[in-house]
């Protein structure tokens, strides 16, 4: 497995993460923006795109899925409790309120819960639903690796003060996470990566 770290994307400067496996196909952790660059990146790996897995439905997530759809043919994975996010809910979606336009609503996504497993190739991905940020939000685990979005960031959390924010449920989230086993490698929706080590000793959120 090779894990890409493509640049920040969306006006909220946002990581997406390209997983490669040993076939030589793709998973895409969020599709922020800019699908052209991403697009290119993949091909510039000698990648074909099969999957894009979403860890939430807010637009600088999400904004270049169609257009990668489009591309590629790949599927796409949301939680259940996000997926209209993506085609109708456009309060959900925080284009309203983040004056986003030229946003292309998908409405052909795969509905995912918790324990759930995607599997590509060699890879499987483990669905860790971990609301609060958003009632969707999940964190996929791969290996040593998890996939953390908007719900962890390196000793902090994703807001709440959004629509469907809840913190209550995200500090329930916190807990699911804190009593994951291992030192898991965190890979963020936003900022530097960390470890879960690092995080429950730091982190004021899971100490």
């Amino acid at each position: 497995m090779e894990i890409i770290k493509l640049k920040p994307l969306s006006v909220c400067d946002t990581n997406s993460y390209i997983v490669a496996t040993n076939e030589g196909n793709a998973v895409l952790i969020d599709a922020p923006a800019d699908a052209d660059y991403i697009y290119g990146e993949i091909l510039k790996h000698g990648l074909t795109l099969k999957k894009i897995l979403l860890t939430h439905g807010h637009f600088d997530h999400v904004g270049a899925v169609a257009d990668l759809v489009e591309k590629t043919g790949c599927k796409v994975y949301i939680h259940e409790m996000d997926q209209a996010k993506l085609s109708e809910d456009t309060d959900g979606l925080l284009i309203n309120l983040f004056r986003v336009r030229g946003y292309k609503p998908f409405d052909k996504s795969i509905a995912i819960t918790e324990d759930d497993i995607i599997k590509q190739d060699e890879l499987e991905f483990d669905v860790l639903h971990t609301p609060g940020h958003t009632s969707g939000s999940v964190c996929y685990i791969t290996g040593d690796v998890m996939f953390s979005g908007d719900t962890l960031f390196a000793r902090s959390v994703g807001r709440t003060d959004m629509p469907d924010g809840n913190y209550s449920a995200l500090m329930y989230s916190m807990e699911k996470i804190k009593d994951l086993g291992g030192n898991l490698r965190i890979l963020p929706g936003h900022m530097c990566e960390t470890s879960l080590d690092s995080e429950r000793k730091y982190n004021p959120y899971l100490i």
